[in-house]
């Protein structure tokens, strides 16, 4: 993973590669994350699996760590959106 400054609004992001051989820039915090199919939340697993989600469960029941896609949190997101 390489690390840079958001663009946008200058936060640090890590870059990280995916299953499709792209490099998601996300948030260098590791979140826990409860998979749920179709949830609006997403996470991206340190080996680049991009899985539906909800951030908030019974910790007992978490399904793991991952890293939040930087344009979910991000306030300059707009600005990078494509077409």
């Amino acid at each position: 993973m390489r690390t840079t400054k958001c663009k946008g609004c200058g936060a640090m992001i890590i870059w990280i590669p995916t299953l499709g051989g792209k490099a998601m820039p996300c948030n260098p915090e590791p979140v826990t994350y409860w998979e749920k199919l179709k949830a609006p939340g997403k996470v991206i697993t340190p080996n680049g699996m991009t899985i539906s989600c909800e951030f908030e469960g019974d910790i007992q029941k978490a399904t793991g760590i991952g890293y939040r896609p930087h344009w979910a949190t991000c306030p300059k997101y707009k600005d990078f959106k494509k077409g």
